[in-house]
């Protein structure tokens, strides 16, 4: 393909603004980390699931409440990483994270089904994984979005004028 003046065309990279993409990153995190909080509390509060802890730990749960948060926000972070990599390097890098974090969310959602727990708490926790899957997915797209500038075209210099040349 050829410019107006018979120069190739060179294709354009984006150029990623890392600061707004990693500050997306961070804020989906803190999103998804209280997200899983938030799902965590209705769960064993409103509907008496024993999710992550035995009934007999509270509402709050046990420690391994925290690492469920915690693992939220890191796999935002991750997912945040693996968007700015493939922004940089891969030749559809939507295309392909929405692929990634579509088998990631079905990988986690299919996780709590060869555990021990009773049916309701697998299916509680597989929705509630879903919900992650979907919100950091969208959420480090967007950020991603709005962290792309497209890069300012490089003009060529024009041919010198030549009547000869129509």
């Amino acid at each position: 393909m050829t410019d107006r003046y018979g120069y190739a065309a060179t294709p354009r990279q984006p150029v990623v603004n890392a600061g707004k993409l990693l500050a997306g990153g961070l804020a989906t995190a803190l999103v998804a980390a209280l997200l899983a909080l938030v799902g965590i509390l209705i769960g064993r509060g409103l509907f008496d699931v024993d999710i992550l802890a035995p009934k007999g730990a509270g509402v709050w749960g046990d420690v391994r409440t925290g690492w469920y948060v915690a693992g939220a926000a890191a796999a935002s972070l991750g997912a945040t990483a693996i968007m700015h990599l493939l922004v940089l390097y891969a030749p559809r890098p939507t295309q392909f994270f929405g692929w990634f974090v579509a088998l990631a969310t079905v990988v986690a959602m299919v996780a709590p089904f060869v555990t021990e727990k009773d049916l309701g708490s697998r299916v509680y926790t597989a929705l509630l994984n879903l919900v992650l899957g979907v919100a950091i997915g969208s959420l480090v797209a967007g950020s991603a979005r709005t962290a792309l500038r497209p890069d300012a075209p490089v003009q060529p210099e024009p041919y010198p004028y030549d009547p000869e040349r129509r």
